[in-house]
């Protein structure tokens, strides 16, 4: 198999596909973390078996006869795996248009590499059955190299497959049980990943949902039926909403805090805030409470000091924010309604939010903790949060700032460790924090190597009960991991933790 057009077109296929397995697969789709895509990875692990066959064979061996064959079985067999993937991709999924786009030259090139192999495969199966080594040089090399990376992947995707049956939350309408029946609910922020997870529920509930989205794509996900408008300003006077939860907010660490991205944040949360405001004043039925997002970033760095609702603010962009951010939804207060301002933590799931960018490398081995590890970390699980939710609009005695996070956080070492633990994976790398600062400025110093150790007062006064109030047991239930030892985990002593 001398021809290098040959080669040159297996070279692209192998970028081509790590592309989409890195950039779609393990990146914008997350599919290893869907529960709804068990049979499509399934159908991706053993493609990607079949082509680390496909790839060691080109890359060293010259099958003949019977072997030749067989080779040829597997290159139909993985034609017919893509056409059967696509359909299960199209029911299951909406893809981006950069997918739609790479697997359609995918298509292609494939379809290029058998035309001009096929006449080296017909001449193969006429001879002898046997196998002949033979090396390529550096394409051989590629070929190896693309065969133990598509290996590695093909055993992922069967694990997460088999994993993905243990993933999933309760049962939705039971998060927003606490809510009266056929409540109408105004959203913002209904497509993020809190949004999503809170719009289910409340439809599964029963209740009447509209949703403030400028993204059809995302509003498409959402759970139906559910009435989606692009402006408030779609929204008539005379119409009734029982409450109004506002989420809506450009993410705050996804990016350098550039001028104009610190601008953005602020902007994109109190121009909603202002308009959900503006919206209160002109409705002639006033909603009863309006559930305002804000964050634990509130009271800025603080170190070890233990912090309640009642807590002073120390300086810091993510306390501007909040700040910023709390004093537009305080204003509705003013037209007899409710306002609570739901300071919330690190949201846990593995659908979204900071979890979701960080079970791909502690997965492959490369978890680390951030800094001296030190730094504290208040966290909620998403339903949880869902369910927090759902109580601010039904209890009357929540008002002002609320604390919306579970009664026990941890410092980032222990949350290393028990995300690995979770995973069944090693973490003993470390990100210093001179690094951190130098590559992500203020957004590094702010949301990775400072914290916040912030506890629920009022949540845990007004008699809330939390389901997941430690972090190890929780991490090991959303993750969907085996249960080997049903003991419970050892809460480690704080000296252990600069260990880990």
């Amino acid at each position: 198999m001398d021809n290098d057009w040959l080669w040159v077109l297996i070279a692209i296929q192998v970028f081509m596909g790590a592309f989409d397995t890195l950039v779609h697969h393990e990146g914008t789709e997350r599919l290893a973390w869907r529960a709804s895509q068990k049979t499509e990875l399934r159908l991706h692990g053993v493609r990607n078996f079949f082509y680390a066959v496909i790839f060691l064979c080109f890359g060293w061996l010259e099958p003949h006869g019977v072997f030749a064959m067989v080779l040829t079985t597997i290159l139909v067999a993985e034609v017919l795996i893509t056409l059967w993937d696509f359909v299960e991709e199209d029911l299951t999924r909406k893809l981006p248009w950069t997918e739609r786009i790479n697997h359609t030259l995918l298509a292609l090139n494939y379809g290029a590499i058998l035309a001009l192999f096929a006449p080296y495969l017909w001449q193969w199966c006429q001879q002898p059955t046997a196998l002949h080594p033979v090396s390529y040089g550096w394409w051989s090399v590629l070929a190896t190299v693309a065969a133990l990376g598509v290996g590695l992947f093909s055993a992922r995707d069967l694990l997460a497959a088999a994993r993905s049956e243990r993933l999933g939350g309760a049962a939705p309408a039971d998060l927003v049980s606490e809510l009266h029946p056929r409540q109408t609910v105004l959203v913002t922020g209904g497509t993020g990943f809190i949004g999503q997870r809170l719009v289910e529920a409340l439809v599964r509930g029963g209740h009447f949902v509209t949703v403030l989205s400028r993204d059809p794509r995302k509003a498409d996900m959402l759970t139906h039926p559910v009435r989606v408008i692009s402006s408030l300003d779609q929204i008539h006077d005379t119409e009734h909403f029982d409450t109004i939860v506002n989420l809506a907010g450009d993410p705050v660490a996804n990016g350098l805090w550039t001028a104009r991205k610190r601008a953005r944040i602020i902007d994109s949360r109190v121009a909603t805030t202002q308009a959900v405001h503006a919206l209160i004043r002109r409705l002639a039925h006033k909603p009863s409470s309006l559930i305002n997002g804000s964050a634990i970033g509130w009271y800025g760095l603080r170190g070890d000091e233990t912090l309640t609702e009642d807590a002073a603010a120390g300086p810091a962009f993510v306390h501007d924010v909040c700040a910023r951010w709390e004093e537009a939804a305080e204003k509705s207060a003013a037209e007899g309604v409710r306002a609570v301002r739901l300071r919330i933590g690190l949201v846990m799931g593995v659908e979204g939010g900071m979890l979701a960018r960080l079970l791909t490398p502690f997965e492959f081995g490369g978890g680390c903790r951030l800094g001296s590890g030190d730094q504290w970390m208040s966290w909620i699980e998403r339903d949880d949060l869902v369910r927090v939710i759902a109580r601010a609009i039904a209890d009357d005695r929540l008002h002002g700032p609320v604390n919306a996070t579970a009664p026990e956080p941890v410092r980032n070492a222990e949350f290393t460790h028990a995300l690995a633990q979770a995973l069944h994976r090693p973490a003993f790398l470390r990100a210093p924090a001179w690094l951190l600062s130098a590559l992500l400025g203020d957004m590094g110093r702010e949301t990775m190597l400072g914290g916040q150790r912030v506890v629920p007062d009022k949540l845990l006064k007004a008699g809330f009960e939390f389901r997941h109030r430690q972090l190890a047991p929780m991490l090991r239930v959303i993750t969907g991991a085996r249960q080997t030892d049903k003991r419970p985990v050892a809460r480690r002593n704080p000296s252990e933790w600069k260990a880990v």
